[in-house]
């Protein structure tokens, strides 16, 4: 008797993108700083920051929030 092929364990889970990871990020109440934003994505510091301004602000039009604070600075998604 033939196995039949199971269909959840030949399909590919959904790829999660660096800009994804960088938008739950800065979604949550706390934001994020910026070594939490390159530890996340394996980037260098002036390519987060870049993603920051282009991708995110510029391309996708969200609103980024930056507040500085003793410890650094905290980047953040406000809601319009």
């Amino acid at each position: 008797m033939a196995r039949q092929p199971n269909p959840t364990a030949t399909e590919t889970p959904a790829r999660i993108s660096k800009i994804d990871i960088l938008v739950d990020l800065l979604s949550r109440p706390e934001g994020a700083d910026l070594p939490t934003l390159v530890a996340a994505t394996g980037w260098q510091a002036h390519s987060v920051r870049g993603a920051l301004s282009g991708t995110l602000k510029a391309r996708r039009g969200l609103a980024i929030a930056s507040e500085k604070t003793p410890s650094g600075r905290i980047y953040r998604i406000v809601q319009g």
